[in-house]
């Protein structure tokens, strides 16, 4: 037999202001609150709503069961602006057929960097998850699904039971993603692998009309997740959820299709939809994996190019963490918020200079006109907020007046 696991990403990030070497001093503001609600407004109406009202009905209609992560900057934006997004995703919850799973609050690259901070994080994010759900996440699931054998270490000892990752075909070799597996140094804890071919057939490929297998019907792709059966455990299902209405317009047909599909799949007898915890009890690991380098999910390479691929990326995550210590001594709640928001790792992902196959993937929601426009709007805020934390003068001034001779 085979299980169907559903997971979708809700992330949107709080894009920033086009901040220049003026505002420098003058504009402690730099999220563009205008650009936020109104991209946040938009999916709502052309993803959100109407993606949580299919899945509504395929819970009532097939029992299915699905599986979501919620960056904690995108309930802040549901808060905000979004309030009604909030109460469809809650009522999702509240059938049973839904799982919420942790990661970090602000969606960051931050257990790279430190994992003090990773774990303040995500701390926020379950309290965040337990405020609005009533549920306690038991599945880990890093931002971009960045994973390595060390974090798997890491948020086992944190107490989790499972953690997600990318089935990139450089680490499971001859192996397939369609089974539960044991991360190198753990003792408890499974890995659940995205199968992404089937995933990216959804994602990426619905409505490209030059792909060989376009259309892409219910009753094909029910055949293709059929033919693991007796083959494997389980079809991942890894996506963003706003490939449904948002990278996938309406038009395109992906809203159909999710309502057809579960059909096609009950028609073999075999076939159940399963959540990951479901999926952690059900099967014992098939073999250890060593993934020593870390990988995700972001383009053709599966790795942290998309975020630290070249020196201007460098140079801005360098300068974010130098100035942590900093912004905790002042003790100042306005100013760690600032600092955490710009964490988030879309802010880096802008930053990318990696135009050819997956160009259009890193311009997609991007606010600038260039990825160097990205990356001088982002220093100069490192700028300011220098200067923010001179004005509030707990840190020691030899230590300031260090920094900002390094950000100059």
């Amino acid at each position: 037999m085979v299980d169907i696991c559903f997971y979708f990403q809700v992330h949107q990030p709080y894009r920033l202001k086009k901040f220049s070497v003026f505002d420098i001093g003058q504009n402690k503001n730099y999220f563009d609150t205008k650009k936020n609600k109104e991209i946040m407004q938009k999916v709502a109406k052309k993803c959100y709503i109407p993606m949580n009202n299919v899945l509504m009905s395929l819970i009532h209609k097939h029992d299915a069961k699905f599986s979501f992560s919620f960056s904690g900057v995108v309930l802040d934006q549901f808060e905000e602006y979004a309030p009604e997004v909030l109460e469809s995703f809650k009522e999702l919850v509240k059938t049973g057929n839904v799982e919420i799973l942790d990661e970090t609050y602000y969606h960051s690259l931050v257990f790279l960097y430190s994992k003090k901070e990773f774990k303040i994080q995500v701390a926020a994010h379950k309290k965040k998850i337990k405020k609005h759900f009533k549920k306690t996440p038991k599945i880990f699931r890093n931002t971009e699904l960045i994973y390595n054998n060390e974090l798997a270490k890491f948020v086992e000892d944190m107490g989790y039971k499972g953690i997600l990752a990318e089935g990139a075909d450089h680490i499971l070799g001859w192996r397939s993603p369609n089974f539960l597996y044991k991360p190198k140094g753990c003792d408890k804890i499974k890995l659940l692998l995205k199968n992404y071919r089937l995933s990216d057939d959804i994602a990426f490929r619905f409505s490209e009309r030059s792909w060989k297998e376009y259309p892409l019907t219910a009753p094909k792709f029910a055949h293709w997740v059929n033919k693991a059966n007796g083959n494997g455990n389980t079809i991942n299902l890894f996506m963003d959820y706003e490939t449904f209405g948002e990278h996938q317009w309406s038009s395109t047909g992906i809203f159909k299709f999710m309502s057809h599909l579960p059909d096609e799949l009950k028609k073999h007898p075999d076939n159940e939809f399963v959540t990951p915890s479901e999926l952690i009890k059900k099967y014992d690991p098939v073999a250890e994996l060593d993934i020593h380098y870390p990988i995700s999910w972001a383009d053709v390479e599966r790795d942290l190019s998309a975020w630290v691929g070249n020196p201007i990326q460098n140079a801005a995550i360098k300068e974010i963490n130098k100035i942590g210590e900093l912004v905790k001594r002042t003790n100042k709640k306005s100013l760690l918020r600032d600092w955490r928001k710009l964490q988030t790792s879309d802010h880096f992902y802008y930053m990318c200079t990696k135009w050819f196959n997956d160009g259009d993937v890193h311009k997609y929601f991007n606010p600038y006109d260039s990825p160097y426009d990205a990356f001088i709007s982002f220093m100069n805020i490192m700028n300011d907020m220098v200067l923010r934390i001179r004005e509030i003068k707990n840190p020691k001034p030899n230590e300031i007046f260090e920094h900002a001779k390094a950000l100059t």
